[in-house]
């Protein structure tokens, strides 16, 4: 089975987004693919890009300390995070999807919690939501 974990890095449900995702690939052997999405990368969102590419490499180096395959991708399409990650697990025609979700203000729902929504209802396989 292949399970993307839509991966932020940064925030205190990462680790447990990561921790699901170990879990998973053992008990289903399965192969994460390990995916965090930017709506694009300018000039001066290149840091943001640079970041991504260390939380990336140090979740690989996670991953392989405990003997999984998987594959890492940063996806830059010009979408939402959320309508990014739906159209990578179906392009890659995936088993389940993991995300994170975590508590945040009204203001904090109103901005980032239509991702996570957005995934869990427009997704056409099951979706893991981990706190």
């Amino acid at each position: 089975m292949k399970i993307p974990v839509a991966y932020v890095g940064g925030l205190e449900v990462d680790q447990a987004v990561l921790e699901m995702a170990i879990k998973h690939a053992k008990a289903f052997n399965a192969s994460p693919y390990i995916a965090s999405s930017l709506e694009r990368v300018s000039e001066k969102e290149r840091k943001d890009l640079d970041k991504v590419e260390k939380q990336l490499a140090y979740v690989k180096e996670t991953m392989d300390a405990e003997g999984i395959e998987c594959e890492t991708h940063i996806l830059v399409r010009g979408l939402t995070p959320g309508e990014d990650i739906v159209e990578f697990a179906a392009d890659k025609k995936v088993g389940e999807i993991i995300i994170g979700i975590g508590k945040k203000s009204k203001v904090g729902k109103l901005l980032f919690g239509s991702n996570a929504q957005y995934i869990i209802l427009q997704a056409d396989c099951p979706v893991v939501s981990v706190k």
